[in-house]
């Protein structure tokens, strides 16, 4: 219309009827900490005998996001079915409010809320628990292979000390055998140079010569003899 407002045209409205496990249950807290954060105005009360009734205005595009988020799966709200209705909006709301009922009965949602508060609290720290034991078990058994892993470790540490051991012992032998090699060519070599000294060639000859005349005079006396 173009008599309407500006701020009218781009608002709209939304009515919700929520049904599951949606009264007692700090559904309507929720509702209410929903629209404000999206910048809604509007009202959230339960309907008897176990729904809860929504309306909202604001922007198209939050409202359809309002929508969504009401849409609640955790723990004692167990929202299972929106019936959904558009219109325009009144500007009847100055905010996002929770109409109450009477004292009792809000004070009868209150300590059930608290109760399965409570609740989910021991479920949670069951779980917690739980997390804990498992994580405890994991640790004990990464404890485990790490005792195991040092005891290999232990293990190679005294191989390796053996072979070393072993290393060292033919080392030794290695250098022995060396040193009687170095020896032996040694003990070869003044042999030879021995053989080949020119005092030994002089004796060699004098004693050829020497056994030259004793056959001489071997075969002087025959002849006599004979």
């Amino acid at each position: 219309m173009e008599g309407e407002p500006q701020w009218k045209r781009n608002m709209k409205r939304v009515e919700v009827l929520a049904r599951g496990d949606v009264q007692r249950v700090g559904f309507r807290d929720a509702v209410q900490r929903i629209g404000r954060n999206l910048a809604l105005s509007g009202t959230v009360q339960n309907q008897e005998p176990y729904d809860v009734r929504i309306v909202g205005e604001g922007e198209e595009e939050a409202l359809k996001e309002f929508v969504e988020a009401l849409r609640i799966k955790d723990g004692p709200i167990q929202v299972r079915e929106l019936e959904v209705r558009w219109a325009s909006a009144t500007g009847e709301f100055p905010y996002f409010m929770i109409i109450r009922g009477d004292w009792q009965e809000e004070l009868g949602e209150r300590f059930d809320v608290a109760v399965g508060l409570l609740h989910r609290s021991i479920v949670l720290g069951e779980e917690n628990l739980t997390v804990s034991k498992e994580n405890l078990a994991v640790s004990r058994i990464m404890l485990d292979k790490q005792d195991q892993m040092l005891d290999k470790q232990d293990a190679s540490i005294s191989i390796l000390q053996e072979i070393k051991a072993d290393t060292s012992e033919i080392g030794a032998i290695r250098e022995e055998v060396c040193a009687t090699r170095e020896e032996a060519r040694r003990g070869r070599d003044e042999i030879i140079s021995t053989l080949k000294s020119d005092r030994l060639e002089e004796k060699y000859e004098r004693l050829s010569q020497e056994i030259a005349e004793i056959k001489a005079a071997i075969a002087e006396i025959r002849a006599k003899v004979s």
